[in-house]
């Protein structure tokens, strides 16, 4: 097996890679272990900046419409029930919560409309340089040779492992948990309930889904922990889905904290969670991921014909660390907030006063992350396809 580009990892940033490179007319091969479309746990909602990204890959029409649901911004709830709500600016448009494998399958279909080899159930098991490229050697006695290995292969990343950019993460560890529910969405906003070191966000997953995803503190959880144990801690919510049927078993995910040397070697990129990752708290992580996605495909033909080296892959690194320390900065900072239980509460009531205020705030927070034109000149942008 021969390709271009070899993908190893087939979530949400490994098959937007995959179509940003088929549509630049490169030969693409997607490598996931598990069976398509793969789950995992997932906040599952995606931001206007997120969604506009999909429009560009053309997979938002694809998007199933039961499966998917509007909403308008985000309400934080306190533990008295107050609350405070953001709105979306009119001229950036709503958000999407989308059930995490609906958006599997739109993305696998665009890809497979282009071309792109996608490849279930098989595992690399290791990988070294040959002339030209990287040899992937996989189960069943199979080997890949590509010009270029994007390692989009999760939190845990066996790949960044194995080329040795793995880095120590230092800070508490936090974990995630998530579940859904079959029941109409009670509210236009993504909603996020406080508890002390412990977080509830409830996301419109479908007309008649929503999911529920628990963030916590190792140590900070009700134990023994469990989905259950989890919800006790939100009254509101357990009154909510009272006698509500689940539409998925819990799935957890953590510890969410990871960081890199580098993101890109010769012949070698990071991408998506396997490039690092703070916290989930910001809802930031799939509009992210494909911002990254971006980037890297608008460099991939002149970096090929450059021999993939790392140099000629250092605007993506720039770029991923670029829009990294964004999201980073935000995302620690959101989390100082929310250990601080006292500040929190009068962050929020303030909030809850002044909803311009929120809306000015989330608009920041969620605005389009841009490609520097020194980096990315329009003709790199361009694409057929």
């Amino acid at each position: 097996m021969q390709a271009d580009v070899a993908i190893v990892g087939g979530g949400p940033a490994g098959l937007a890679a995959a179509i940003g490179a088929a549509r630049r007319g490169l030969r693409v091969v997607v490598l996931e272990k598990r069976a398509w479309p793969p789950d995992k746990a997932c906040g599952e909602g995606l931001m206007p900046s997120g969604l506009r990204a999909l429009e560009r890959l053309g997979v938002r029409a694809l998007i199933d419409p039961a499966a998917c649901a509007p909403f308008a911004g985000v309400r934080y709830v306190q533990e008295d029930g107050s609350f405070a709500e953001g709105r979306f600016a009119p001229s950036e448009g709503g958000g999407l919560g989308i059930r995490r494998t609906a958006l599997s399958d739109a993305l696998v279909r665009r890809a497979r409309e282009l071309g792109v080899v996608l490849r279930s159930h098989v595992l690399v098991r290791r990988h070294e340089r040959v002339p030209g490229g990287i040899a992937l050697d996989l189960d069943r006695h199979e080997r890949l040779e590509a010009r270029l290995v994007i390692a989009a292969d999760g939190l845990a990343s066996p790949l960044r492992q194995a080329e040795g950019l793995d880095a120590p993460a230092h800070g508490p560890r936090r974990f995630g948990m998530r579940q859904h529910f079959r029941c109409a969405a009670w509210s236009p906003f993504v909603e996020v309930h406080f508890s002390d070191g412990l977080e509830a966000y409830v996301t419109p997953a479908g007309a008649d889904r929503v999911g529920v995803a628990f963030l916590w503190e190792d140590g900070r959880a009700p134990q023994p922990i469990s989905f259950q144990s989890l919800l006790n801690r939100f009254p509101v919510l357990v009154e909510r889905l009272s006698g509500v049927a689940p539409d998925s078993d819990p799935r957890g995910a953590g510890p969410l904290l990871r960081t890199a040397r580098a993101r890109t070697a010769d012949r070698f990129v990071l991408l998506g969670d396997a490039g690092g990752y703070v916290d989930a708290i910001t809802g930031e992580g799939l509009s992210l991921a494909f911002h990254c996605a971006e980037a890297l495909t608008a460099i991939l033909p002149q970096a090929l014909a450059r021999d993939a080296t790392r140099e000629s892959l250092r605007p993506y690194e720039r770029e991923f660390a670029r829009a990294f320390r964004r999201y980073s900065l935000l995302t620690r900072g959101l989390l100082q907030l929310s250990r601080r239980p006292t500040l929190r509460r009068a962050v929020v009531r303030l909030l809850g006063r002044h909803p311009r205020l929120f809306a000015t705030i989330l608009g920041w927070v969620t605005r389009e992350h841009v490609l520097p034109e020194s980096d990315f000149p329009r003709e790199k942008l361009l694409c057929a396809g």
